[in-house]
């Protein structure tokens, strides 16, 4: 298959890629290339081989959602809260933040 300036322009575009006529030249060239090798694959006989999804095994390992007991209380754990402007991290259980717009 041949590629045409056209379409290396277009790709080049699309891709927001300023080429000089020298690396047009070289890209055109590398996608031909490209596209021929993956056409000979297109050849090759599969007739028997199994489709690989992935070349080694993987399992999910799954555990169970367990509640542990901690050693900070929900008061010990608010007091870490930092501070802001020098006020207060805290008021009525919940931490507060600066304003974010």
């Amino acid at each position: 298959m041949n590629i045409t300036r056209e379409e290396i322009d277009h790709l080049a575009e699309l891709s927001n890629f300023e080429l000089s006529d020298a690396e047009k030249s070289s890209l055109q060239s590398d996608l031909e290339n490209i596209i021929k090798y993956i056409s000979e694959l297109s050849e090759l006989n599969t007739d028997g081989v199994e489709p690989t999804y992935q070349v080694f095994e993987m399992e999910n390992i799954w555990r169970e959602d367990e509640i542990l007991p901690q050693e900070a209380g929900r008061a010990a754990l608010l007091k870490t809260a930092p501070s802001f402007h020098g006020k207060e991290g805290v008021e009525d259980y919940q931490l507060k933040v600066p304003k974010v717009l």
